[in-house]
């Protein structure tokens, strides 16, 4: 089991920036990647960015390339997301996924094994 907690979420206003963290504790050794996802209200949850523990290959949402960054801190067990240049758009739940299976580029909620509770990101016009 793996167990994940975010936090850094909050209210911000159009152009600012903030950073999430996701602490992963538990069988962390066995996770491939981590990614984060996101859902607006009245919307499906959908991927935001991805990156491979072991490599730090990520790969990101069209709409969020070059304003938002993933990264881990492997002595910390921590995932990051970076996101610079918030747009009211970006407003939603944050959630930060695990997967321990080797399945290429995780994309895909079914693709993740382990989920934290989210966190709320608040972007004003």
């Amino acid at each position: 089991q793996v167990q994940l907690v975010e936090s850094g979420g909050g209210l911000v206003q159009a152009g600012g920036s903030l950073r999430l963290s996701c602490v992963t504790s538990g069988r962390t050794s066995s996770t491939y990647a981590a990614g984060w996802f996101r859902q607006a209200p009245g919307k499906e949850r959908e991927f935001v960015a991805t990156i491979r523990w072991s490599s730090g290959l990520s790969y990101y949402e069209d709409s969020v390339k070059g304003r938002f960054t993933i990264s881990r801190d492997n002595a910390k067990n921590t995932v990051y997301l970076q996101m610079n240049s918030l747009k009211p758009e970006d407003t939603a739940i944050y959630y930060c996924a695990v997967g321990v299976r080797p399945l290429g580029v995780l994309m895909t909620q079914s693709q993740y094994d382990y989920w934290g509770q989210g966190t709320q990101v608040t972007v004003s016009s």
